[in-house]
Protein backbone atom coordinates (compact mmCIF):
# COMPACT_ATOMS: atom_id res chain seq x y z
CA UNK A 1 0.00 0.00 0.00
CA UNK A 2 2.51 2.44 0.91
CA UNK A 3 4.93 1.29 -2.22
CA UNK A 4 1.48 2.36 -4.34
CA UNK A 5 1.21 5.66 -2.49
CA UNK A 6 4.90 6.58 -3.59
CA UNK A 7 4.04 5.34 -7.10
CA UNK A 8 1.29 7.45 -7.77
CA UNK A 9 3.96 10.50 -6.63
CA UNK A 10 5.69 9.89 -9.77
CA UNK A 11 5.37 10.96 -13.24
CA UNK A 12 3.28 9.11 -15.22
CA UNK A 13 2.65 8.61 -18.93
CA UNK A 14 -0.66 10.54 -18.94
CA UNK A 15 0.97 13.71 -17.16
CA UNK A 16 1.49 17.15 -19.33
CA UNK A 17 4.91 17.85 -20.32
CA UNK A 18 4.48 21.61 -19.64
CA UNK A 19 4.90 23.74 -16.53
CA UNK A 20 2.10 24.16 -14.39
CA UNK A 21 0.72 27.18 -13.12
CA UNK A 22 2.23 27.02 -10.08
CA UNK A 23 5.80 26.22 -11.30
CA UNK A 24 5.40 29.96 -13.28
CA UNK A 25 4.27 31.12 -10.02
CA UNK A 26 7.34 30.22 -7.97
CA UNK A 27 9.85 31.33 -10.96
CA UNK A 28 8.06 35.13 -10.28
CA UNK A 29 10.21 35.38 -7.19
CA UNK A 30 13.35 34.64 -8.47
CA UNK A 31 12.65 37.67 -10.77
CA UNK A 32 12.65 39.42 -7.54
CA UNK A 33 15.53 37.07 -6.40
CA UNK A 34 17.56 38.19 -9.06
CA UNK A 35 17.34 41.92 -9.07
CA UNK A 36 18.29 41.37 -5.64
CA UNK A 37 21.58 39.85 -6.33
CA UNK A 38 22.23 42.09 -9.11
CA UNK A 39 21.43 45.22 -6.62
CA UNK A 40 24.19 43.90 -4.47
CA UNK A 41 26.67 44.80 -6.66
CA UNK A 42 25.33 47.72 -7.76
CA UNK A 43 25.08 49.46 -4.52
CA UNK A 44 28.71 48.74 -3.83
CA UNK A 45 30.46 49.83 -7.45
CA UNK A 46 32.38 52.82 -5.91
CA UNK A 47 34.01 50.92 -3.16
CA UNK A 48 37.25 50.36 -3.16
CA UNK A 49 38.79 47.30 -5.02
CA UNK A 50 39.24 45.28 -2.41
CA UNK A 51 36.08 45.49 -0.92
CA UNK A 52 34.39 45.17 -4.38
CA UNK A 53 36.51 41.97 -5.02
CA UNK A 54 34.71 40.64 -1.21
CA UNK A 55 30.97 41.97 -2.50
CA UNK A 56 31.65 39.60 -5.95
CA UNK A 57 32.23 36.98 -3.75
CA UNK A 58 29.16 37.04 -1.50
CA UNK A 59 27.25 37.81 -4.46
CA UNK A 60 28.21 34.72 -6.22
CA UNK A 61 27.65 32.65 -2.58
CA UNK A 62 24.56 33.68 -3.01
CA UNK A 63 23.64 33.25 -6.87
CA UNK A 64 24.60 29.86 -6.36
CA UNK A 65 22.53 29.31 -3.63
CA UNK A 66 19.66 30.81 -5.59
CA UNK A 67 20.38 28.40 -8.49
CA UNK A 68 20.72 25.06 -6.41
CA UNK A 69 17.20 25.50 -5.22
CA UNK A 70 15.38 26.44 -8.57
CA UNK A 71 17.08 23.79 -10.49
CA UNK A 72 16.78 20.99 -7.70
CA UNK A 73 12.91 21.79 -7.96
CA UNK A 74 12.96 21.59 -11.46
CA UNK A 75 13.59 18.43 -11.27
CA UNK A 76 11.48 17.31 -8.46
CA UNK A 77 8.42 18.72 -11.00
CA UNK A 78 10.49 17.12 -13.90
CA UNK A 79 10.62 13.41 -12.09
CA UNK A 80 7.48 13.62 -9.41
CA UNK A 81 3.96 14.60 -10.44
CA UNK A 82 3.34 18.40 -10.37
CA UNK A 83 -0.09 18.11 -9.74
CA UNK A 84 -0.50 15.96 -6.28
CA UNK A 85 -0.98 18.26 -3.38
CA UNK A 86 2.53 16.90 -2.26
CA UNK A 87 4.53 18.35 -4.61
CA UNK A 88 2.46 21.18 -4.74
CA UNK A 89 3.20 21.58 -0.89
CA UNK A 90 6.59 21.14 -1.82
CA UNK A 91 7.15 23.84 -4.70
CA UNK A 92 5.14 26.48 -2.34
CA UNK A 93 7.23 25.99 0.71
CA UNK A 94 10.26 26.41 -1.45
CA UNK A 95 8.87 29.36 -2.82
CA UNK A 96 8.28 30.48 0.54
CA UNK A 97 12.02 30.07 1.17
CA UNK A 98 13.22 31.64 -1.58
CA UNK A 99 11.11 34.81 -0.75
CA UNK A 100 12.83 34.97 2.79
CA UNK A 101 16.19 34.63 0.82
CA UNK A 102 15.85 37.20 -1.23
CA UNK A 103 14.52 39.54 0.79
CA UNK A 104 17.16 39.20 3.25
CA UNK A 105 19.72 39.18 0.39
CA UNK A 106 21.12 42.65 0.72
CA UNK A 107 21.91 42.44 3.98
CA UNK A 108 22.47 38.56 3.60
CA UNK A 109 26.00 39.20 4.91
CA UNK A 110 25.66 41.37 7.66
CA UNK A 111 22.41 41.38 10.34
CA UNK A 112 19.71 39.63 8.03
CA UNK A 113 22.36 36.47 7.77
CA UNK A 114 19.96 34.44 9.95
CA UNK A 115 16.70 35.24 7.76
CA UNK A 116 19.11 33.84 4.50
CA UNK A 117 20.81 30.76 6.11
CA UNK A 118 17.46 29.98 7.93
CA UNK A 119 15.55 29.84 4.88
CA UNK A 120 18.04 27.85 2.00
CA UNK A 121 18.29 25.20 4.60
CA UNK A 122 14.68 24.66 5.56
CA UNK A 123 14.03 24.54 1.50
CA UNK A 124 17.42 21.99 1.17
CA UNK A 125 16.22 19.61 3.79
CA UNK A 126 12.87 19.62 4.10
CA UNK A 127 12.26 19.36 0.30
CA UNK A 128 13.68 15.68 0.01
CA UNK A 129 13.16 15.03 3.79
CA UNK A 130 9.11 15.41 3.06
CA UNK A 131 9.25 13.55 -0.70
CA UNK A 132 11.22 10.94 1.49
CA UNK A 133 8.50 10.55 3.93
CA UNK A 134 5.47 10.94 1.05
CA UNK A 135 7.24 7.94 -0.91
CA UNK A 136 6.56 5.44 2.13
CA UNK A 137 8.71 2.50 1.11
CA UNK A 138 8.97 2.89 -2.61
CA UNK A 139 12.49 2.22 -3.97
CA UNK A 140 12.98 5.96 -5.11
CA UNK A 141 12.85 6.95 -1.36
CA UNK A 142 16.93 5.80 -1.36
CA UNK A 143 17.48 9.05 -3.81
CA UNK A 144 15.83 11.38 -1.47
CA UNK A 145 17.84 9.64 1.19
CA UNK A 146 20.96 10.42 0.22
CA UNK A 147 19.99 14.14 -0.59
CA UNK A 148 18.75 14.59 2.75
CA UNK A 149 21.85 12.92 4.22
CA UNK A 150 23.98 15.85 2.24
CA UNK A 151 21.73 18.51 2.55
CA UNK A 152 22.07 17.98 6.34
CA UNK A 153 26.11 17.83 6.37
CA UNK A 154 26.22 21.78 4.65
CA UNK A 155 23.46 23.17 6.69
CA UNK A 156 26.28 22.75 9.49
CA UNK A 157 29.18 25.34 7.75
CA UNK A 158 25.54 27.40 7.03
CA UNK A 159 24.51 27.45 10.44
CA UNK A 160 28.00 27.73 11.60
CA UNK A 161 28.52 31.22 9.11
CA UNK A 162 25.46 32.77 11.08
CA UNK A 163 27.50 33.05 14.83
CA UNK A 164 31.14 34.13 12.62
CA UNK A 165 31.47 37.42 11.56
CA UNK A 166 33.56 38.79 8.69
CA UNK A 167 35.26 36.85 6.21
CA UNK A 168 34.72 33.54 8.52
CA UNK A 169 31.02 33.85 7.37
CA UNK A 170 32.42 33.89 3.61
CA UNK A 171 34.40 30.92 4.38
CA UNK A 172 31.85 29.19 5.77
CA UNK A 173 29.13 29.84 3.53
CA UNK A 174 30.74 29.29 0.40
CA UNK A 175 32.04 25.67 1.78
CA UNK A 176 28.53 25.06 2.34
CA UNK A 177 27.64 25.77 -1.33
CA UNK A 178 31.28 23.79 -2.44
CA UNK A 179 29.62 20.96 -0.32
CA UNK A 180 26.05 21.37 -2.35
CA UNK A 181 27.39 21.54 -5.36
CA UNK A 182 29.60 18.35 -4.89
CA UNK A 183 26.94 16.34 -3.90
CA UNK A 184 24.94 17.27 -6.88
CA UNK A 185 27.82 16.42 -9.54
CA UNK A 186 28.32 13.34 -7.51
CA UNK A 187 25.07 12.07 -6.59
CA UNK A 188 25.14 12.36 -3.12
CA UNK A 189 27.07 9.37 -2.13
CA UNK A 190 26.31 7.89 1.13
CA UNK A 191 28.07 4.68 2.93
CA UNK A 192 26.01 1.50 2.14
CA UNK A 193 23.76 2.99 -0.25
CA UNK A 194 25.88 4.47 -3.21
CA UNK A 195 25.48 7.30 -4.94
CA UNK A 196 22.22 8.53 -7.98
CA UNK A 197 23.75 11.13 -10.37
CA UNK A 198 21.13 13.13 -11.43
CA UNK A 199 22.44 11.98 -14.82
CA UNK A 200 20.99 8.25 -14.42
CA UNK A 201 17.27 10.13 -13.90
CA UNK A 202 13.94 9.37 -15.73
CA UNK A 203 12.86 12.55 -16.85
CA UNK A 204 10.26 14.18 -18.68
CA UNK A 205 12.24 16.61 -21.63
CA UNK A 206 9.97 18.53 -22.91
CA UNK A 207 9.08 20.02 -19.06
CA UNK A 208 13.00 19.98 -18.00
CA UNK A 209 13.54 22.04 -21.24
CA UNK A 210 11.32 24.23 -20.82
CA UNK A 211 11.73 25.10 -16.83
CA UNK A 212 15.37 26.02 -18.56
CA UNK A 213 14.31 28.58 -21.17
CA UNK A 214 11.80 29.73 -18.42
CA UNK A 215 14.55 30.36 -16.06
CA UNK A 216 16.85 32.16 -19.24
CA UNK A 217 13.47 34.28 -19.65
CA UNK A 218 13.54 35.33 -16.07
CA UNK A 219 17.02 36.58 -16.21
CA UNK A 220 16.15 38.70 -19.08
CA UNK A 221 13.23 39.89 -16.73
CA UNK A 222 15.50 40.79 -14.31
CA UNK A 223 17.55 42.75 -17.25
CA UNK A 224 14.12 45.02 -18.37
CA UNK A 225 13.85 45.72 -14.37
CA UNK A 226 17.33 47.18 -13.97
CA UNK A 227 17.55 49.21 -17.26
CA UNK A 228 14.23 50.50 -16.54
CA UNK A 229 14.17 51.18 -12.62
CA UNK A 230 17.72 52.76 -13.50
CA UNK A 231 16.72 54.88 -16.33
CA UNK A 232 13.48 56.15 -14.75
CA UNK A 233 15.57 57.95 -11.73
CA UNK A 234 17.97 60.08 -14.04
CA UNK A 235 17.44 62.71 -16.12
CA UNK A 236 16.62 61.88 -19.65
CA UNK A 237 19.83 63.13 -21.04
CA UNK A 238 21.06 62.01 -24.33
CA UNK A 239 23.69 59.95 -23.16
CA UNK A 240 21.72 58.23 -20.71
CA UNK A 241 18.81 58.09 -23.22
CA UNK A 242 21.68 55.96 -25.42
CA UNK A 243 22.61 54.05 -22.76
CA UNK A 244 18.81 53.07 -22.16
CA UNK A 245 18.19 52.26 -25.77
CA UNK A 246 21.81 50.14 -25.87
CA UNK A 247 21.24 47.77 -22.65
CA UNK A 248 17.28 47.26 -24.30
CA UNK A 249 18.84 46.45 -27.82
CA UNK A 250 21.35 44.14 -25.72
CA UNK A 251 18.93 42.10 -23.76
CA UNK A 252 16.76 41.63 -27.65
CA UNK A 253 19.94 40.24 -29.00
CA UNK A 254 20.95 37.98 -25.76
CA UNK A 255 16.80 36.54 -26.41
CA UNK A 256 17.26 36.23 -30.37
CA UNK A 257 20.86 34.31 -29.49
CA UNK A 258 20.18 32.30 -27.36
CA UNK A 259 17.00 31.08 -28.91
CA UNK A 260 17.99 30.53 -32.22
CA UNK A 261 18.12 26.82 -33.44
CA UNK A 262 19.78 25.45 -30.37
CA UNK A 263 17.18 26.93 -27.71
CA UNK A 264 14.24 26.26 -29.40
CA UNK A 265 15.27 22.88 -30.17
CA UNK A 266 16.50 22.24 -26.48
CA UNK A 267 13.50 19.99 -25.77
CA UNK A 268 13.42 17.56 -28.89
CA UNK A 269 17.70 17.03 -28.11
CA UNK A 270 16.76 16.20 -25.04
CA UNK A 271 13.99 13.67 -26.28
CA UNK A 272 15.88 11.80 -28.86
CA UNK A 273 19.20 11.90 -26.74
CA UNK A 274 20.55 8.55 -25.37
CA UNK A 275 20.81 9.60 -22.06
CA UNK A 276 17.75 12.73 -21.59
CA UNK A 277 19.22 12.22 -17.72
CA UNK A 278 23.01 13.00 -18.61
CA UNK A 279 22.09 16.30 -21.56
CA UNK A 280 19.52 17.51 -18.87
CA UNK A 281 22.08 17.64 -16.09
CA UNK A 282 24.75 18.66 -18.56
CA UNK A 283 22.48 21.58 -19.56
CA UNK A 284 21.22 22.69 -15.79
CA UNK A 285 25.57 23.30 -15.78
CA UNK A 286 25.64 25.66 -19.03
CA UNK A 287 22.32 27.81 -18.06
CA UNK A 288 23.57 28.60 -14.85
CA UNK A 289 26.82 30.33 -16.61
CA UNK A 290 24.40 31.56 -19.19
CA UNK A 291 22.38 33.15 -16.30
CA UNK A 292 25.53 34.55 -14.67
CA UNK A 293 26.40 36.16 -17.91
CA UNK A 294 23.18 38.13 -17.94
CA UNK A 295 23.15 39.09 -14.72
CA UNK A 296 26.94 40.69 -15.06
CA UNK A 297 25.45 42.45 -17.98
CA UNK A 298 23.12 44.22 -15.81
CA UNK A 299 25.05 45.64 -13.75
CA UNK A 300 27.13 47.20 -16.56
CA UNK A 301 23.55 48.78 -17.77
CA UNK A 302 23.33 50.41 -14.40
CA UNK A 303 26.78 51.82 -15.07
CA UNK A 304 26.30 52.93 -18.34
CA UNK A 305 23.08 54.09 -17.69
CA UNK A 306 23.76 56.23 -14.51
CA UNK A 307 27.13 57.64 -15.16
CA UNK A 308 26.99 57.77 -19.10
CA UNK A 309 30.16 60.25 -19.77
CA UNK A 310 32.34 58.21 -16.83
CA UNK A 311 35.85 56.90 -18.43
CA UNK A 312 35.42 52.97 -17.61
CA UNK A 313 37.24 51.43 -14.45
CA UNK A 314 38.85 47.90 -15.27
CA UNK A 315 36.48 46.31 -12.52
CA UNK A 316 33.18 47.94 -14.64
CA UNK A 317 34.81 46.37 -17.85
CA UNK A 318 34.37 43.42 -16.48
CA UNK A 319 30.60 43.63 -16.83
CA UNK A 320 30.12 45.89 -19.34
CA UNK A 321 31.58 43.69 -22.09
CA UNK A 322 32.57 40.42 -19.51
CA UNK A 323 28.96 39.84 -18.62
CA UNK A 324 28.31 39.27 -22.95
CA UNK A 325 31.43 37.51 -23.47
CA UNK A 326 30.51 34.56 -20.38
CA UNK A 327 26.98 34.36 -21.85
CA UNK A 328 28.44 33.86 -25.45
CA UNK A 329 30.88 31.27 -24.11
CA UNK A 330 28.14 28.97 -21.90
CA UNK A 331 25.96 29.06 -25.23
CA UNK A 332 28.76 27.98 -27.42
CA UNK A 333 28.66 25.24 -25.24
CA UNK A 334 25.15 25.05 -25.73
CA UNK A 335 25.46 24.88 -28.99
CA UNK A 336 28.08 21.91 -28.68
CA UNK A 337 25.49 20.30 -26.46
CA UNK A 338 22.77 20.20 -29.08
CA UNK A 339 24.62 19.71 -32.50
CA UNK A 340 28.17 18.69 -31.64
CA UNK A 341 29.64 21.51 -32.99
CA UNK A 342 30.28 25.10 -32.10
CA UNK A 343 29.60 28.40 -34.65
CA UNK A 344 33.03 30.00 -35.17
CA UNK A 345 30.70 33.85 -34.67
CA UNK A 346 30.18 32.45 -31.34
CA UNK A 347 33.98 31.36 -30.60
CA UNK A 348 35.27 35.34 -32.45
CA UNK A 349 33.07 37.19 -30.13
CA UNK A 350 33.96 35.64 -26.83
CA UNK A 351 37.81 36.11 -28.25
CA UNK A 352 36.87 39.92 -29.19
CA UNK A 353 34.94 40.82 -26.17
CA UNK A 354 37.53 40.03 -23.86
CA UNK A 355 40.12 41.61 -26.22
CA UNK A 356 37.75 44.89 -25.04
CA UNK A 357 38.72 44.01 -21.40
CA UNK A 358 41.35 46.37 -21.66
CA UNK A 359 40.59 48.68 -24.33
CA UNK A 360 37.14 50.06 -23.07
CA UNK A 361 39.36 51.32 -20.41
CA UNK A 362 40.11 54.07 -22.75
CA UNK A 363 36.54 55.46 -23.66
CA UNK A 364 33.35 56.05 -21.48
CA UNK A 365 30.77 53.85 -20.52
CA UNK A 366 28.33 54.01 -22.59
CA UNK A 367 30.59 53.26 -25.47
CA UNK A 368 31.89 50.47 -23.91
CA UNK A 369 28.45 49.15 -23.61
CA UNK A 370 27.33 49.89 -27.28
CA UNK A 371 30.81 48.26 -28.47
CA UNK A 372 29.28 45.05 -26.93
CA UNK A 373 25.95 45.37 -28.54
CA UNK A 374 28.37 46.01 -31.67
CA UNK A 375 29.47 42.41 -31.27
CA UNK A 376 26.43 40.88 -30.34
CA UNK A 377 24.91 42.24 -33.24
CA UNK A 378 27.43 40.90 -35.34
CA UNK A 379 26.72 37.53 -34.43
CA UNK A 380 23.20 37.71 -34.80
CA UNK A 381 23.48 38.78 -38.40
CA UNK A 382 26.17 35.97 -38.53
CA UNK A 383 23.65 33.30 -37.57
CA UNK A 384 20.70 34.77 -39.84
CA UNK A 385 22.51 34.82 -42.87
CA UNK A 386 24.03 30.76 -42.35
CA UNK A 387 20.92 29.88 -41.57
CA UNK A 388 18.97 31.75 -44.67
CA UNK A 389 17.24 29.60 -47.10
CA UNK A 390 18.91 26.87 -45.38
CA UNK A 391 16.18 23.67 -44.45
CA UNK A 392 16.16 23.52 -40.15
CA UNK A 393 18.16 21.69 -38.39
CA UNK A 394 17.72 18.64 -36.49
CA UNK A 395 19.22 18.04 -32.82
CA UNK A 396 22.24 15.81 -33.01
CA UNK A 397 23.26 15.48 -29.22
CA UNK A 398 26.45 13.62 -28.07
Amino acid sequence: MADERGAALLRGGVSSPRATFLELFFDLVFVFALTRVSQRVIDDLDSPRRELLVEIAQTLVIFLAFWMIWTLTAWVTSQYEPERPEIQLVVIGSMLGCMVMAVATPRAFAERAVAFALGYVAVQVGRPLFITLALGRHPRRRVTVRVVAWAMMSAVPWLLGVLLPGPWRLACWALAVAVDYVGLMSGWPVPRLGASRASTWGVVGEHLAERYQQFFLIALGENILVIGLSFSGQSFSRASSGAFLISFVITGLFWRIYFHRAGHLLTEAIRVSRSPGRLGESASWTHLVIVAGVLMTAVGYELAIVHPHQRVELAWAVFLVGGPAVFLTARARFEHEIFGRVSRSRIIGVLVLVALVPVVTLVSTVVALAGAAVVLAAITVADFRRAYGRPAEHPTPR
